[in-house]
């Protein structure tokens, strides 16, 4: 079967939380049972509990956390083999890799997409006649909405070029699909601007149906998870004043783990304090807690990393394992469990990007009190001093890099480092004992995106692959 899974329609049924691995051409008879699917409240609810499980699946299972990582310059690879990503890691993504990286991140991000278009499509149905359902279906279709905008907005990260490439991000995206196209269909790229467009609709249109609906916690899209994604496309896009607006508006209602709950939140198998938006990993296969295990890990934090930290009392220190190799704990537990209880759920968002992003949106205003004010609170908290303890080069170039460095510390291995990198316009300059063949790219470079799958392109003559990288 063909993987152009932006041109064929995706029907999942019956998919439930730990049962959401099928996807398949649509016959007439698979198009019919559609409608059926989503008569019900149960086949809603269900296929709701599918996207969550397939979003989880591409981050933790699929890549798409740990390939911004390996991609960047602050982690190394240790472990050579099938599953890992050593092409991402030396830059040399084939096209032709349908079975690996660039392949399967290409089909798995956009399975939840497929998922949620199903909602949303027949929700409007559902609810004429269904009006008593009205409330709990307007819920299932916000966060449908903010299940799809994180995906597209993912996509967009990994085979597109950052926003701020062109002027007018005019460059290629991604393909815009809000509904699930039949197989003839030609879907083309749609233009960075056009994406994000559609991403920024996805999350206003979520955050109004969200209205003050009470949130059901950290693994399920809430209107606080739906403004601090806000606040990052917004920062993305460099529309500062909107960063600016929506990360205050989830500080002000959240909580910064201090101490021990800060160490917790990774070690102590819970969702932590902090946490605005996590991915559960509640019986399904455990891909990060494999890929940083401090046992056998596959990748291990590079001496760049390391080489930031300059105070050992700062308490991300407690996060990493030292020998003759160091190691990441991030995604290591350290209290005790039962048989299959170990979460190495995937941190989205949480309270201290919000902070990064404020300072960084204020910086390109020339807001520099405004932004050191918050580059002190996040260092603070990391060296156990108040605020005003902490002394800063105020100057822009010093606050910038203040806030490269700190990003790089405060969120390695959560799926920031190369996507970072690459929308800050910076170069890209390893360590002098990394073991990739690419010590350095420079920016703008072609090779900063993933090539389209070759067999996307053959099934799909709209389609148009990646300058370089798709030869």
């Amino acid at each position: 079967m063909s993987k152009k899974l932006v041109y064929i329609a995706i029907l999942l049924i019956g998919i439930g939380a730990t049962s959401c691995e099928k996807y398949f051409e649509v016959t007439n008879s698979d198009k019919n049972s559609i409608p059926v699917n989503f008569s019900t409240i149960e086949g809603f609810r269900s296929n709701l509990a599918g996207a969550y499980a397939f979003s989880y699946e591409y981050y933790s299972n699929e890549g798409f956390y740990i390939y911004p990582e390996v991609a960047g310059n602050m982690t190394d690879l240790i472990v050579t083999g099938l599953d890992v990503l050593q092409q991402q890691f030396d830059f040399v993504s084939s096209p032709d890799d349908v079975t690996r990286a660039v392949g399967h991140l290409w089909i798995a991000i956009q399975k939840p997409i497929a998922n949620v278009n199903n909602i949303i499509e027949f929700a409007p149905g559902f609810i004429q006649a269904n009006p008593d359902k009205k409330s709990e279906i307007d819920g299932i279709v916000a966060q449908a909405k903010f299940i799809r905008a994180l995906a597209q907005f993912d996509l967009c990260r990994v085979y597109a070029q950052p926003y701020n490439y062109t002027a007018d991000a005019s460059h290629p995206g991604i393909p815009v699909v809000t509904r699930n196209p039949a197989p003839e269909d030609r879907v083309p790229r749609a233009t960075v601007k056009e994406a994000y467009d559609q991403i920024i609709k996805d999350l206003k249109e979520a955050e109004l149906l969200l209205g003050n609906a009470a949130s059901e916690g950290p693994y399920f899209a809430s209107k606080k998870a739906v403004q601090a994604l806000l606040a990052r496309v917004y920062l993305y896009a460099e529309n500062w004043d909107e960063a600016i607006a929506y990360a205050t508006t989830v500080i002000n209602s959240s909580t910064v783990a201090q101490g021990p709950a800060y160490i917790s939140m990774f070690n102590g198998n819970i969702a932590g304090e902090e946490a605005i938006f996590r991915l559960s990993s509640k019986n399904r296969k455990k891909g990060l807690g494999e890929a940083y295990s401090v046992k056998g890990p596959v990748y291990v934090p590079a001496d760049t990393l390391m080489s930031l930290f300059d105070d050992p009392s700062d308490i991300r220190l407690q996060l990493f394992a030292t020998g003759s190799q160091v190691l990441t704990k991030k995604w290591t537990i350290t209290v005790p469990y039962g048989p299959n209880e170990d979460r190495y759920d995937p941190m989205v968002l949480r309270t201290s990007e919000m902070y990064f992003i404020r300072a960084e949106a204020n910086l390109a205003k020339d807001k520099l009190a405004q932004c050191e004010d918050d580059l002190k609170v996040m260092i603070g908290r990391a060296l156990g001093k108040t605020p005003n303890d902490i002394v800063l080069d105020g100057t822009k170039e010093g606050l910038k890099r203040t806030i490269i460095r700190e990003r790089a510390k405060e969120f390695c291995f959560e799926g920031h480092n190369f996507f970072d990198i690459v929308r800050m316009k910076q170069d890209l300059i390893r360590g002098a004992s990394t073991r990739s063949l690419v010590k350095r790219l420079n920016y703008p470079n072609d090779r900063f995106v993933l090539p389209i799958p070759q067999d996307e392109l053959d099934a799909n003559p709209a389609m148009k692959g990646n300058p370089t990288v798709n030869k």
